[in-house]
């Protein structure tokens, strides 16, 4: 799923009517502290799925050859979170594993160890000699399987309550 692009994530984007509710919040009045709620809420119903997230890459094999190494697992589990754009390029909400900066000087890390061909990298102290290493496959589009619908109905929820504020207003 993610082996193409430079978004690392699953996410519920280009839901239907989700630009017509932000342009009906731009029209009102407090339409900036509606759009910060409406966020909220499409963040919270998407944590879930984070979490599996985390747990999945936790559950990851590790050797613990270098102890004194910031833990990869750990540097990629605190990258995974829920992200919510509401206009501009693109609107909607999605689990996103971010690049992992300043850790063991692979940013890639939580694509990398996702994809089955792994990736290659020197062998500790030994600049010559290059292994292939495999994390665990899939791990994060895994950990979505047959719970899109889920956090799909939840973010679909989170606008449909938002309209119905939106429309109490009006009268």
């Amino acid at each position: 799923m993610a082996e193409g692009g430079p978004p690392f994530s699953l996410g519920v984007e280009s839901i239907e009517g989700l630009d017509a509710l932000v342009r009906a919040l731009r029209a009102e009045e407090d339409g900036k502290q509606l759009r910060k709620d409406l966020a909220k809420n499409m963040r919270e119903a998407l944590k879930p799925g984070a979490q599996q997230a985390k747990s999945s890459i936790m559950a990851m094999a590790s050797t613990g050859i270098m102890a004194t190494a910031p833990a990869l697992r750990s540097s990629i589990a605190r990258k995974i979170r829920p992200e919510v754009k509401l206009g501009g390029r693109w609107s909607g909400a999605r689990v996103k594993a971010f690049k992992t900066k300043n850790i063991r000087n692979f940013p890639n890390a939580p694509k990398r160890t996702n994809r089955a061909s792994g990736w290659r990298h020197p062998v500790w102290g030994n600049r010559e000699n290059w292994v292939t290493q495999h994390g665990k496959i899939e791990w994060f589009d895994r950990a979505f399987q047959g719970r899109e619908g889920i956090y799909r109905a939840a973010a679909e929820q989170a606008m449909e309550d938002m309209a119905r504020r939106i429309a109490s207003r009006a009268g």
